[in-house]
């Protein structure tokens, strides 16, 4: 038989870097270590009450059958009267999609949207997914590098200075995986000024994290504060992270008709529809008591500040303080070149997590899986108990270096 080879589309794409820190994480825990594992990227809460009942409800009800391809009516008001209630935006039916999770509607994205050559800008540290689901769709990632002291954000001469005529997407994430960082109106006006200047160049904006903000004031999208450009935004949302509902699978985008069209013709030949229970409990989780997201981002905004306070207080390492989401981005250049008790170099960011996973049976991420050398990342959805173990275990290790 001659022997099975994966198509190239496939052979482009890199094993996500957190679905290979998880999977060492078991094995080490099957071995009978014990790890504590700062590299989760979900809520540790569970699904609200509300919603769990309104999912069984439709199970009950008979509420089991095909939907249309962007969703049930009942879920496609939700998403509006969400839309409307937090961008003061309306959206008509015919500008929404759904589907199996955020990730399956950026992907979809780039299945409608790309051809060969075509070109995608990723800032980075960028969500890991990124550059691999442009790449499987034949497009270009083009990584945009950010500097620190502009808090890993994209500056319009960066942006302009990137953007060519094979651009054919911006993909902005905000609340950010990993860095958290938030853009003000004032800076997405300030990009937008350059993408009026590109009227070719569309916008991805991720806004999955946008309920977990640690200030007073909303997060504010790029459709929202540029109307200018707001035909050329599409902006994708879910309800994994604000609703803790990872496992139920749903997300939506809302946008231009004519990529939400094409989009929709993709979803009727690979998923049909996301499930029709799932599109129940979104449904409520939208538009029900939002109680459950006010009272879990307060937990997170005491967890970010004692992360951060711990972590900030270990010699060579620098965190950046999140506006939200649940991880901290930690720069760890200071310890690249140490030496560790074995006598080994800390040679980059993965030596460092390596050591840290060894020495402290502490698990993160590095920050060169997020395009960010020199970096890496930990979750602070967990509880405190466990970030502050966690810090003292990173501490202890640390210290042990020459």
């Amino acid at each position: 038989m001659t022997a099975f080879v994966p198509a190239k589309r496939v052979q482009r794409i890199k094993v996500s870097p957190s679905t290979a820190a998880a999977a060492r994480v078991r094995e080490l825990k099957a071995a009978g270590r014990e790890i504590i594992d700062l590299t989760v990227g979900e809520p540790d809460f569970d699904t609200p009450e509300n919603v769990k009942r309104e999912g069984i409800r439709a199970i009950r009800d008979g509420e089991t059958k095909y939907t249309s391809v962007n969703g049930t009516v009942r879920l496609r008001e939700a998403i509006r009267e969400r839309m409307l209630r937090t961008s003061g935006i309306e959206y008509s039916d015919d500008q929404i999609t759904v589907g199996g999770g955020g990730k399956q509607v950026i992907y979809l994205t780039f299945t409608a949207s790309l051809d060969e050559g075509d070109e995608v800008i990723i800032p980075s540290p960028y969500w890991v997914s990124y550059p691999d689901m442009v790449a499987a769709n034949d497009g270009t990632p083009v990584i945009l590098h950010t500097k620190s002291e502009d808090r890993h954000k994209v500056t319009p001469d960066a942006l302009r200075a990137a953007i060519t005529p094979r651009t054919k997407w911006l993909v902005l994430n905000a609340p950010s995986n990993p860095t958290g960082v938030l853009y003000s109106r004032g800076e997405l006006a300030a990009l937008a000024e350059v993408l009026e200047e590109n009227p070719h160049v569309r916008v991805l904006t991720d806004e999955i994290y946008d309920e977990i903000v640690f200030s007073d004031e909303r997060a504010v999208g790029l459709a929202e504060a540029a109307p200018s450009i707001r035909d050329r935004v599409l902006t994708v949302n879910g309800v994994s992270k604000s609703y803790a509902m990872t496992g139920w699978r749903l997300g939506y985008a809302v946008g231009d008709p004519a990529v939400i069209k094409a989009i929709n013709l993709l979803q009727s030949q690979t998923s049909s529809c996301p499930s029709s229970i799932t599109q129940a409990a979104a449904a409520e989780a939208l538009t029900g008591d939002q109680s459950f997201v006010t009272e879990s981002v307060a937990v997170y905004r005491r967890r970010r500040n004692r992360a951060v306070e711990l972590l900030g207080a270990i010699d060579g390492l620098e965190p950046v303080e999140p506006d939200g989401a649940f991880y901290l981005f930690v720069d760890c250049a200071g310890l690249i070149g140490r030496h560790t008790p074995a006598g080994d170099v800390l040679e980059n960011d993965q030596g460092v997590t390596l050591y840290l996973l060894d020495e402290a049976g502490v698990a993160v991420i590095q920050g060169s899986a997020y395009g960010a050398e020199s970096f890496f990342r930990m979750s602070f959805a967990t509880d405190l108990e466990t970030i502050e173990a966690g810090a003292a275990a990173i501490g202890e290790a640390v210290a042990a270096l020459s």
